[in-house]
């Protein structure tokens, strides 16, 4: 009789690209794990899937770590760690400290926690990867979401170091996304504006980053690698 296969966890899975991938691993037969922090449609959904869905708040050490350890009790092996929790913030006056640190808690401790404390979890002698989802705006930084674009290339130096020191058994690597799909309430105006900065000029939906994903947990070769998924942003 064949092994069960482990389970995969994706941070921040309650809805958009992390419910997409959460639902196309099921899909394709591998159990999930994920994090959430508020109770979403999305987060019940994957619950009546079979999905364990445990709540987790990323703000500080101590939610961090106390999330570790609820997923140690839940499981003493995973296939992938896929750090997807995000937040996306601009600068208000008189709480630049208090969004810093947000962004760096979120972007950076978490997954620099998660992949020190849950490594042990991956070396079970079969593939295993780590993968972080990062975001394009780090080849340029941002004038108005200045902490965010830091801590996102912040992670993006986390994906060098861990796959330097955790190779040859866990490959660990990133992925870049721009824009992959609108907000409902964005306007007609904003969605032309956006379209026009890349080369491709669509909207291609959070399937692209699943298979960004499928890519990188498939592929035996590729590890410190940044996979950047923008349409041709850097062309325009």
């Amino acid at each position: 009789m064949s092994q069960s296969p482990l389970p995969i966890l994706i941070t921040g899975a309650g809805q958009r690209i992390g419910l997409h991938c959460a639902e196309r691993l099921l899909d394709d037969g591998h159990p999930v794990i994920i994090s959430y922090r508020r109770e979403r449609e999305g987060v019940a959904h994957l619950r009546s899937r079979g999905a364990i869905t445990l709540a987790a708040d990323f703000a500080d050490a101590t939610g961090i770590l106390t999330f570790i350890e609820t997923l140690k009790a839940h499981t003493d092996g995973l296939r992938a760690i896929v750090h997807n929790a995000s937040e996306w913030h601009s600068e208000t006056p008189g709480q630049e400290a208090e969004l810093f640190q947000r962004m760096f808690s979120v972007h950076m401790l978490a997954p620099y926690l998660i992949n020190l404390h849950g490594a042990a979890l991956l070396r079970h002698g079969g593939a295993a990867d780590i993968v972080h989802i990062g975001d394009d705006v780090t080849r340029r930084g941002s004038s108005k979401h200045i902490a965010y674009a830091a801590s996102k290339a912040g992670l993006d130096n986390l994906t060098l170091s861990f796959a330097a020191s955790l190779a040859p058994q866990i490959k660990v690597n990133g992925i870049a996304p721009a824009l992959i799909q609108f907000n409902p309430d964005d306007d007609e105006a904003y969605r032309r504006k956006a379209l026009a900065k890349s080369a491709l000029g669509i909207e291609p939906g959070a399937e692209v980053i699943y298979q960004s994903l499928r890519y990188l947990l498939d592929n035996p070769y590729v590890t410190g690698t940044i996979l950047t998924v923008n349409g041709g942003r850097h062309l325009i």
